[in-house]
Order: C-alpha cells, then sequence, then structure tokens
C-alpha cells in the first residue's frame, strides 16, 4: 500500500473519529508502579517504580490505565477525543484545542515521521540489563522522558470547573518526580502573573524539581520571569520562541515576538540557570544558539500548533544532530507515546525526548498518579525495546537499531 493511500485512509478515519463516542474503551496493556518523591535524587525515586533490568516489571497498581483515559475523555471532550492514536486527523485545525494549525498538516507529519522510522530485531547478544538513566546538569533522572510544557486548562483543554491550574500543574510536575523525571511548567501568553506565580509554586513545592518555560515576550519581561524562575529554585528554563506567531494571532495587544542570536545571548547572560532554546527545526538555527549560548535546545515544531505544513520531527532531527550533537543536549518532542518512541528519537539523536499531550491525558485522568503511570509504563515499554535491539545504555544509542 503506498504511503498516499495510507495517508487517505488515515483522513477517512478522522472525519468519522470526529464523532467519537466518549465513552468507548480504549483498553491498554501494561501497568507499572510508582512512588514518592526522593529528597536526594529523582532517579532513586524512579528505580523504585520500575526495574531497569530486562524482565523485571513493576507491580501493577490499582490504577488502571483504561480507566485514566475514559476519566480524561470526559473532561476533555470535545476538546481532545483521546484517540486510540494521537495522529492528529480528528482535531485538525482546532486551535485553541489540542489540535494542529490550519489543515493540521504538521501535527500529522509529526506522527506519520515517527511511525515510519523502524527499528532492528537483534537477539544475538549479551544485553540482558539495561541502563535507562541521564543525567541532566547535575540532576540524575530515572527515564530519559520528561514531560513537555502545555497549559491553557480553559482555552485550550476546556477544564473550567473541572480541573483548575494548581490542580493540573500539581499533577504533570508532582507525577513526573513519582516517576523520578522532570516535568515543565508551562507559561501562557494570556495568563496572568498570579498564574505564572502559582505555577512556581509548584516548582518550589518539588524541591525545584522541573524546568519553567516562559513566552517569547519582550526582553526586559522574559528577564523579570527568569529571576522569578531562579528564586522558585528551578533546574533550568526554556523559552518556546516557535510559540511567538500564534501566541501574537491569538491575542493581539500581548507583546511576543521571534528572538535574534543577539537577544538570545542576552537572555543566556542573564542568569546562571541553563536556558533551552524550543523551536529549533533547522540546522542554521541549532547553531546559532549554541553559539549565543544554549545548554539546551528542543527540537519541536510546538506540536504542530503554529505553522502549517512544517516537516515532521523525525525528519530534522537526525539533521540537526549529525552537526550539533555533544555541543548541546538536545531535546526532542512530537507525538511521543511508547517506549519504543522514545528510543527511536534517540537514536535519531535525541539526549531525551518530551511527551505533551499523552502525559496531559495522564495528569487529566488519574493526576500526579496518571502521570507517573505513563511515563513508567513508558519505560517499561523502552527497557523492552532496548534489550531487543541489543542496546545497553540509553546514553549510547547506536543509529544502526533503526531501519
Amino acid at each position: 500500500m503506498s504511503e498516499k493511500t495510507i495517508n487517505g485512509e488515515r483522513e477517512k478515519r478522522g472525519l468519522n473519529r470526529r464523532d467519537f463516542i466518549k465513552n468507548v474503551s480504549l483498553g491498554a496493556a501494561g501497568a507499572v508502579a510508582f512512588t514518592t518523591l526522593s529528597k536526594t535524587n529523582l532517579a532513586q525515586a524512579g528505580e523504585t517504580a520500575t526495574k531497569t533490568g530486562a524482565g523485571q516489571k513493576a507491580q501493577t497498581p490499582t490504577l488502571k490505565i483504561e480507566d485514566i483515559l475514559k476519566s480524561a475523555r470526559d473532561k476533555l471532550y470535545p476538546r481532545c477525543r483521546v484517540c486510540p492514536e494521537c495522529d492528529g486527523i480528528a482535531c485538525a485545525g482546532e486551535v485553541p484545542g489540542m489540535g494542529g494549525i490550519g489543515s493540521g498538516q504538521s501535527f500529522k507529519n509529526n506522527f506519520i515521521a515517527l511511525q515510519r522510522v523502524q527499528l532492528n530485531m537483534r537477539t544475538f547478544h549479551d544485553v540482558k540489563k539495561v541502563d535507562v538513566t541521564i543525567t541532566l546538569w547535575g540532576e540524575r533522572l530515572s527515564v530519559p522522558i520528561l514531560a513537555a510544557a502545555t497549559g491553557g486548562t480553559t482555552y485550550n483543554m476546556g477544564l473550567k470547573g473541572k480541573m483548575t491550574d494548581e490542580e493540573y500543574i500539581d499533577a504533570i510536575l508532582g507525577g513526573c518526580c513519582m516517576a523520578g523525571t522532570l516535568g515543565m511548567a508551562a507559561d501562557g501568553i494570556g495568563d496572568p502573573d498570579n498564574v505564572f506565580e502559582l505555577r512556581l509554586e509548584a516548582v518550589k513545592k518539588y524541591n525545584g524539581k522541573a524546568i519553567v518555560t516562559i513566552k517569547p515576550r519582550t526582553q526586559q519581561e522574559i528577564i523579570r520571569r527568569i529571576k522569578m524562575i531562579e528564586k522558585a529554585g528551578a533546574l533550568a528554563f526554556a523559552v518556546d520562541i516557535d510559540s511567538a506567531g500564534r501566541a501574537a494571532r491569538a491575542l493581539p495587544g500581548q507583546t511576543v515576538e521571534p528572538k535574534t542570536p543577539r537577544q538570545i545571548k542576552e537572555l543566556a547572560q542573564a542568569t546562571n540557570l541553563p536556558f533551552i532554546v524550543k523551536g529549533i527545526m533547522t540546522i542554521e538555527e541549532a547553531k546559532m544558539a549554541i553559539d549565543a549560548g544554549a545548554a539546551g535546545i528542543v527540537v519541536s515544531n510546538h506540536g504542530g500548533r503554529v505553522l502549517d505544513y512544517t516537516p515532521g520531527i523525525a525528519d530534522v532531527l537526525p539533521k540537526i544532530a549529525d552537526k550539533v550533537k555533544g555541543k548541546t543536549i538536545i531535546f526532542a518532542d512530537g507525538t511521543v507515546k511508547y517506549g519504543a518512541d522514545v528510543l527511536k528519537l534517540l537514536a535519531l539523536g535525541a539526549d531525551a525526548v518530551l511527551s505533551g499531550r499523552h502525559l496531559l491525558r495522564g495528569a487529566v485522568g488519574g493526576g500526579k498518579e496518571g502521570v507517573a503511570l505513563f511515563i513508567n509504563k513508558m519505560k517499561n515499554e523502552l527497557v523492552d525495546a532496548m534489550v531487543l535491539t541489543g542496546t545497553a545504555d540509553v546514553k549510547k544509542v547506536n543509529r544502526g537499531i533503526i531501519v
């Protein structure tokens, strides 16, 4: 079957899915345990939740994934149908909402590009146990999976009266800590100061185990927020420059803007915190971000929600990684749901991955326990995928494991 035919079939399914029935049972395999926040480091917390060795699965918790997804659908519908596969078809053009902008093709390209990457299965090797831990700026994580910055409980998720901003950010950051990793605290261009401060209170609550994002506001406003982030004790901060255009259209009168290399350098020099530039899609801008002092970049098209007809992340990531790997921390996002997705992006050059919509559903449907459950499920899947590709260490993933 040709790719054109496959895409046509996906579009047909999407038309039907727009009338997705809320109480359809998705069902999902796999369950993992979670634990409380470690006071020493995040990896220790995650290690008590799941084992990194092959065949050492975590215990089954009370929460079930299918129940979390049903609860998430009940709360998010119709902003998000919680489709069995998050391919961007049913929600195309629904911005604000959870869909891709315009035709939704950028969102769909993220999904299609990642699906095209196939894994070479190998079982003739001596890899019996694997290491899935990484260290970011001195913080040891149990898994190379972080929660992407997601926000807008009212205007994007339609959760007014169902879940507050405070409850949502607590679920994201708390769940990530329970799983031994980091979450991102979002900044909404239309959010008043007190909402941003509320998110920073959650960062403090979890001992700074978070990365805080800032919209591409004026330089003065970004630097003011950086100082707030410093006081909250966050590990690092990011500016999602890729949101400039959409935010400007959504709220005329709010100042959001692309940034020059000189402005990026000014922001990097305004603090001792590691600075991450989110929204890198070309080799040239990856190099410019590094030259300006970025400690990390996120290869991302903002979930396909800002510019129509951009390529998928899995298509541009290896080209960027080939030129800048080892010079900065490379994060990548884009429809990450399974442990195999994580391994694919690592093989393509990422050092760690961000999961957005998937963990959003975990938070809405199951709170912090739901987020931890979803992360640990991905972790178990990642362990299996590593063993069956002969990959011993997530820090040394060979591109030869992918087709």
